[in-house]
């Protein structure tokens, strides 16, 4: 029974959706509050049935109904109760369930939001969210059924795949999931205003907001993401540039850049086209994630199993990209006439810059993440392009970057004076010298990490010189304190604050990555019961291995006691997992972490006799928890800039 509510309510929805995508062709002989109203029914009405569906797959999920091969594959009797709801997104039929959910559920919020404005837009809009809307339905309908009946019925599950098996399933997916989901948004509106041929500022103004609330769900899943690498792969790394991790980051570099460049467009009229091709390229982007992780053709741990998706996902990019540009072009003579950049040394050639920068990136990751499919198309010799590719062509990218995340704010419009740039430039400038020769006076000698900390205190530097300009101004004019100043000018220039502090994080993220990329230290040995390692000013003391049995699988842990120089830091126990499905066991590696330093335990082997001896790989991270802290600053950075807030009125 429940098998047949949930796929009946994804055909029923289905139906909805088309009769979304036709709507606007048939709209013109119906009255349009008529037509309109029906639209909206039709986008409530899918919200409805998806949540049916995805309602109906969970309660299998929890339920254990292995009459269902979805829930058969992807849970056991035994799976705690959250790992059986997040077994929704745990596998590929499940997981575009989850994207179509998301998808309907964003749609619902923005056809409730526009209901008595934005008229002649909003039908195209909802009709863009039908088209995609459509495409998963069909997908999950008809080539992917989570639903799929199986038989015999098995006694018990297989379960998910063990390295799935952590909380940051819960979050990981989902945010990265939503972020996706969310670009969805803006491509509808830019889509709507070139079908309407209305291409001014005002698509952009109203979907400000949800750009910047997708980019952050962006930011945060692959943080999380790198975070989940980080303490469960055991490996000691956060990010190893795997094609399924390229394909979630992708879409970001756009997405950043339309950010900064759609401010140009409204206040200068300009990079209209660019602009309509930044969103459609990060929409796009995120179809192709999703081609590359359910299509099979390029191996990954992060990837799902090969199936019949991959070929329609193709299909349907190849439809966003002619559908998109041919439309762009078809607009071509209402995108003329605008303005040039008055001067090379103005905001608008900075932020241009970091646009040609961001896309730099994005074209590098690119190549390199589908290279193995062009040389095996050409040479018939799938190369793999490792990580030292990536670093070498997307380091110095982003160093520049980082220089732009301080001259770009700062620099007048139009054309920026000599005073201008001395006013803004010059103490933060020599602050940030003093500080890089101190730095390579003391310890740092290599020239990448000097010159990433040196931007970095630039970054700063600019900022709080600007901001304390701003204070002593708003002293001078209402007579306000520090904090009273600080909430005046966040309330008045939400944008401007929110966006100093998401640089501050990015700037803490960006000491995490050099410090720990620089002055690693990694040892590996084998130790028996009271031997010790030395490892920097640490020593590493084995104590012992012992077994538990865990509801899915047997754990093996050693303990190993922690001394930094004399003093005692406790004990750590990393460990490995046997699952009953798995050749090999799955590591659960421990580490202790400061500001300082991240101490980092593998195991990576034992005695299986005595027990009495175990391998261990111990690395120390310097500064790699201010990556982590960087991340909770992007959160306060996003919020402050969409908050809703009311402006006073009045003189201040």
């Amino acid at each position: 029974m429940t098998a047949t509510i949930g796929h009946t309510s994804i055909v029923i929805a289905l139906v909805l959706a088309i009769w979304g995508i036709l709507g606007p062709i048939l709209g013109p002989r119906l009255s349009r509050d008529r037509y309109f109203g029906t639209v909206r029914a039709a986008i409530l009405g899918q919200f409805c049935l998806v949540t049916i569906a995805s309602l109906c797959l969970i309660y299998a999920l929890v339920t254990t109904d292995f009459s269902i091969k979805y829930v058969a594959f992807n849970t056991t009797r035994s799976t705690p109760i959250y790992y059986r709801v997040t077994g929704l997104w745990g596998a590929l039929e499940g997981s575009l369930l989850l994207w179509e959910w998301l998808l309907i559920i964003f749609s619902g919020l923005v056809a409730w939001t526009y209901r008595d404005r934005h008229r002649e837009l909003m039908p195209w809009v909802l009709m863009v969210f039908s088209i995609v809307s459509a495409f998963f339905l069909a997908v999950i309908a008809f080539a992917s059924n989570p639903f799929e009946r199986i038989f015999p019925v098995p006694l018990d599950g297989r379960g998910l795949n063990p390295l799935l098996e952590d909380a940051n399933m819960i979050t990981h997916p989902p945010l990265l999931y939503t972020g996706f989901v969310g670009l969805t948004v803006p491509y509808a509106f830019a889509i709507a205003a070139l079908i309407k041929g209305k291409l001014d500022e005002a698509w952009i103004v109203t979907t400000r907001r949800w750009t910047i609330t997708a980019w952050f769900f962006l930011t945060m899943g692959n943080l999380v993401g790198a975070w989940w690498s980080y303490h469960v792969l055991g490996w000691g790394g956060y990010w190893a540039w795997d094609p399924v991790e390229n394909a979630a980051f992708m879409p970001w570099l756009p997405a950043t850049a339309f950010l900064h460049s759609v401010q140009v467009q409204e206040r200068r009229g300009m990079l209209k086209v660019w602009n309509l091709s930044l969103i459609i390229i990060a929409f796009s982007l995120t179809i192709f994630g999703t081609f590359l992780t359910r299509s099979g053709i390029l191996s990954s741990i992060h990837a799902f199993s090969s199936g019949p998706v991959g070929t329609l996902f193709l299909l349907f990019l190849a439809f966003i990209l002619l559908a998109s540009f041919g439309l762009l072009a078809y607009r071509a003579d209402h995108l003329r006439g605008q303005p040039e950049l008055d001067s090379m040394v103005s905001r608008e050639s900075a932020f241009l810059l970091n646009n040609v920068v961001l896309v730099s990136a994005l074209f590098t990751i690119f190549l390199g993440t589908i290279f193995p499919l062009i040389s095996e198309a050409v040479a018939g010799v799938k190369v793999s392009v490792g990580a030292p590719y990536f670093n070498w062509v997307a380091v110095p990218l982003f160093l520049v970057m980082v220089f732009l995340m301080g001259v770009g704010p700062m620099i007048a419009w139009r054309k920026a004076s000599w005073d201008n740039l001395r006013r803004n430039f010059l103490w933060p400038t020599v602050g940030s010298l003093i500080i890089a020769m101190i730095l390579f006076a003391l310890w740092l000698r290599d020239f990448l990490a000097l010159l990433g900390l040196t931007l970095s205190v630039f970054v700063v530097l600019t900022i709080l010189f600007d901001t304390a300009l701003a204070l002593r101004a708003r002293r001078r004019i209402a007579g306000e304190g520090i904090i009273k100043a600080l909430a005046t000018l966040a309330r008045r220039n939400q944008r401007r604050y929110g966006g100093f502090v998401v640089h501050l994080g990015v700037v803490l993220i960006v000491l995490g990555i050099a410090g720990s990329m620089t002055y690693s230290v990694e040892r590996e040995v084998t130790l028996k019961v009271g031997e010790e390692l030395s490892v920097g000013r640490y020593r590493v003391q084995f104590q012992g291995i012992k077994g538990s049995q865990q509801p899915t699988h047997y754990r093996v842990e050693a303990a190993f006691k922690l001394f930094n120089q004399d003093h005692d830091l406790g004990v750590l126990s990393p460990a490995l997992k046997f699952f009953p499905n798995q050749q090999s066991p799955v590591g659960r590696a421990m580490f202790r972490s400061t500001l300082a330093e991240d101490l980092y335990l593998i195991l990576s082997g034992f005695s299986e006799l005595e027990r009495n001896q175990a391998t261990l790989k111990v690395l120390v991270r310097p500064l790699l928890a201010w990556m982590w802290l960087g991340g909770a600053v992007i959160v306060l950075g996003t919020i402050v800039a969409i908050w809703p807030v009311q402006q006073k009125r009045g003189r201040q």
